[in-house]
């Protein structure tokens, strides 16, 4: 199995109990999430030895975070404890299908203060892969600085990146900057992930074919096009694209998590040596089961829960 290493802001989440305005709602139920460490965890359960890179406050927040990745056989050594920040949290609508509203709490937080000083004790020995999103890079122009860092460095090293771009408009100040701040970022990675809607956003341009071809010709390997919903995938790299299906799935519970396990899924595949295809059904699969599931990383599968849902589909 791949030796991973991932960064981003891990965070506190807090779910309503009941359908309704956030602000109406007097019950929630506590969570944590946070797309890498989605990420992170989906790895784990399928059997990837995965280390977390981060920083937290020494608040409750942060402890109950420590404890989740331990829980899950993720390794916390490149979790770091920041005293005087909180750890950032969301708030989360519980909805009884479909998108959620989700406010976040993430100002002057704990990661915001990252920094590329902070990844001087990394070890490098065995690790095979490295995952980032867009979504640290609109945090902070540390985070960003920090991120890009190991990005470059793991290009140096001959270890593989994979770059989901998971848009948060509502974090940046305007589109230009972030459409160039998150394509500059897209040339340091292996397999650069973005949705259709993103991808055009980023790009200008105007199909999932062209949005491809843009970031081929910057350097990715492969760029993986999530198409939406039924739609599939559009998976491109060198030798031409394909189109891949996905699940149908009669009943979403909430989509928050569906493309960080839809990066699980395609890149576990594709480091254990699967096909374009094969690696973009695993990826449909994963988010398949993760939308089936209220909260944003309960619905990750263990590698024998997603053999059952992969073999049940195929009958």
């Amino acid at each position: 199995m791949a030796k991973v290493l991932t960064i981003g802001e891990a965070m506190g989440l807090l779910i309503a109990d009941r359908p309704g305005d956030l602000a109406e709602v007097e019950r929630f139920s506590r969570h944590v999430c946070g797309a890498e460490l989605n990420y992170a965890v989906g790895m784990a359960r399928l059997g990837h030895d995965v280390s977390y890179i981060s920083k937290v406050g020494g608040d409750p927040f942060g402890r109950s975070i420590r404890a989740f990745l331990k829980d899950n056989g993720i390794h916390t050594d490149y979790v770091q404890t920041d005293e005087a920040h909180m750890t950032g949290f969301q708030m989360k609508e519980r909805v009884l299908e479909g998108d959620p509203a989700v406010a976040n709490i993430r100002k002057y937080t704990a990661f915001s203060f990252m920094t590329p000083d902070d990844l001087q004790g990394i070890c490098w020995d065995g690790v095979t892969h490295v995952h980032t999103t867009g979504i640290p890079l609109a945090v902070s122009e540390s985070c960003r600085q920090t991120v890009v860092a190991l990005m470059k460095e793991a290009r140096r090293r001959g270890v593989s990146v994979s770059f989901d771009t998971n848009l948060r408009p509502m974090l940046w100040p305007d589109t230009e900057t972030m459409a160039r701040v998150i394509n500059d970022a897209a040339q340091y990675a292996d397999i650069v992930m973005p949705g259709l809607s993103e991808g055009k956003i980023l790009t200008g341009l105007a199909d999932e074919k062209a949005v491809a071809g843009y970031y081929l010709e910057r350097g990715a390997k492969l760029v993986v096009i999530k198409l939406g919903g039924s739609s599939g995938t559009y998976v491109a790299g060198s030798e031409g694209g394909q189109y891949v299906p996905s699940y149908r799935v009669d009943h979403v519970v909430d989509t928050v998590g569906a493309g960080d396990g839809f990066a699980v899924g395609f890149t576990s595949a594709w480091l254990e040596g699967l096909s374009m295809e094969e690696a973009a059904r695993r990826g449909a699969a994963v988010g398949a089961m993760v939308i089936q599931v209220a909260g944003d990383n309960e619905g990750l599968p263990t590698r024998e829960q997603l053999a059952a849902f992969q073999n049940e589909q195929a009958e």
